[in-house]
């Protein structure tokens, strides 16, 4: 656990660019993610399972690492989103229902286990990708 904490600051410190936003408004003061409600957003994704398999998520139910959902800091809860990943051009629907990534503003979105697997990154850990919020 202390290993993962010391790679996410050292990423953090890392890292200095924000994503890049196609449509929407920039949310809060300058370096800050861009919030989106309708729209696109580009970035990085990752994705998390494991350990956090049965845990609670920010909507307040349980983590299903084999689901398709994921987490943004910004969308409401419940938002369906279409994620691409831009290396291999495969996309995955997801449901919002937690909140992060959090540390490195570059990452946009933290897909679930289920979901990183359709979109073929499990082996990358991180991809570029397109998040497309669906009406």
């Amino acid at each position: 656990m202390r290993a993962l904490g010391l790679a996410l600051v050292v990423l953090v410190a890392c890292t200095s660019s924000a994503p890049k936003q196609t449509t929407g408004k920039r949310g809060g003061g300058g370096g800050s993610r861009p919030a989106i409600r309708a729209g696109v957003q580009e970035g990085l994704a990752t994705w998390y399972g494991g350990r956090h398999h049965g845990g609670p998520t920010a909507s307040g139910e349980r983590f299903d690492k084999n689901a398709m959902t994921a987490a943004h800091l910004t969308l409401p809860m419940n938002t369906r989103v279409r994620v691409t990943n831009k290396k291999n051009g495969r996309s995955v629907e997801v449901r919002i229902n937690d909140r992060g990534p959090y540390g490195n503003k570059q990452r946009i979105i933290d897909v679930s286990e289920g979901a990183a697997r359709r979109l073929d990154m499990i082996e990358a850990g991180v991809v570029p990708v397109r998040v497309e919020v669906l009406r």
